[in-house]
């Protein structure tokens, strides 16, 4: 499956999503022009913190396969240096 016909949603925690939206910070398509899907402990990086994937659910909306991808809590040991 080529990952044109895949989408992928990041599913995040209350207390990350209030901070991403606090900070507005754009969630990007990691995964868009990607070949292979993202996995179970693939970790992310946004706004200086770490988000490590947790679990995957696949789905199908009606037009094409969408991979829910599961994240956990923030890590911030980083934030000094990178935020």
């Amino acid at each position: 499956m080529s990952s044109q016909n895949l989408k992928v949603i990041l599913v995040f925690g209350t207390d990350d999503q209030a901070w991403i939206r606090r900070s507005s910070i754009a969630i990007p398509q990691f995964w868009q022009g990607h070949t292979v899907p993202p996995v179970q402990g693939d970790v992310i990086r946004l706004g200086g913190r770490q988000f490590l994937i947790q679990g995957r659910v696949w789905e199908h909306d009606g037009e094409m396969p969408v991979l829910r991808l599961f994240v956990g809590n923030a890590h911030a040991h980083s934030d000094t240096v990178f935020g």
